[in-house]
């Protein structure tokens, strides 16, 4: 049973508010006295972590928000703070997913569809320092040594330089990064030759292509230029 006196802050890192609501209504009837943090997208998210007066002792991350895509944010956010529990909460629940979530160092995968007691469950075993996953799951690794490289690269980005990576992905330039940053392009190619040396790649559509490797479901097409 969860302790109804932890004073635990949780965040909840997802772009749907309606989620957003459901999912701190169920955590404060299941622990009272958690403080619940919301964050709507990943930079919101790396600003609620980068606050000294946020003091969290879990995480619940969507695959899917703005800012960051499949499991590149879980490699970050671990990287960055890996005192801090993260449990994917998806409604992808196939279990080739939810495999690679905990071989990417998910401390928990929750279905956007569990019932309340999977909750309940799920929350006590994270925070207890436990990992927890639907049943019939085989504990077998699945992530191959070119994706696990581009993860150990992903990890090794500074914050600004994961947000870059980001918007390269999306497709924006230079310019358009450094407007959106309000820095200025020669500080943004700094951060791009850093990139490129942290995840061993030359170009630009190289690293929306490595980016694409931690997509959920990963595809062919890249936005990003050449």
């Amino acid at each position: 049973m969860l302790n109804s006196n932890d004073t635990s802050s949780i965040i909840i890192a997802d772009d749907h508010p309606l989620f957003r609501v459901a999912l701190k209504n169920t955590i404060e009837r299941l622990l009272p006295s958690a403080n619940i943090l919301e964050a709507e997208d990943f930079q919101s998210l790396q600003e609620l972590l980068g606050d000294k007066e946020t003091s969290a002792q879990l995480i619940l991350l969507d695959l899917h928000m703005p800012g960051s895509d499949g499991f590149s944010a879980l490699i970050h956010v671990i990287s960055q703070h890996p005192e801090i529990p993260v449990m994917i909460v998806s409604a992808h629940d196939e279990p080739n997913i939810i495999r690679r979530a905990i071989d990417h160092g998910a401390n928990g995968f929750l279905p956007k569809s569990a019932p309340l007691e999977d909750m309940q469950t799920a929350l006590t075993t994270v925070l207890e320092g436990g990992i927890w996953k639907p049943e019939g799951i085989d504990d077998s690794m699945i992530i191959d040594d070119s994706e696990q490289s581009i993860a150990d690269g992903i990890a090794l980005l500074t914050p600004q330089q994961f947000r870059v990576a980001g918007m390269v992905n999306q497709g924006l330039l230079n310019k358009q990064i450094a407007y959106e940053l309000n820095v200025t392009e020669a500080t943004i190619k700094a951060h791009m030759t850093e990139i490129f040396r942290k995840l061993g790649v030359h170009s630009r559509t190289q690293v929306a292509l490595a980016l694409n490797q931690l997509a959920v479901q990963p595809s062919s097409s890249t936005k990003a230029f050449t």
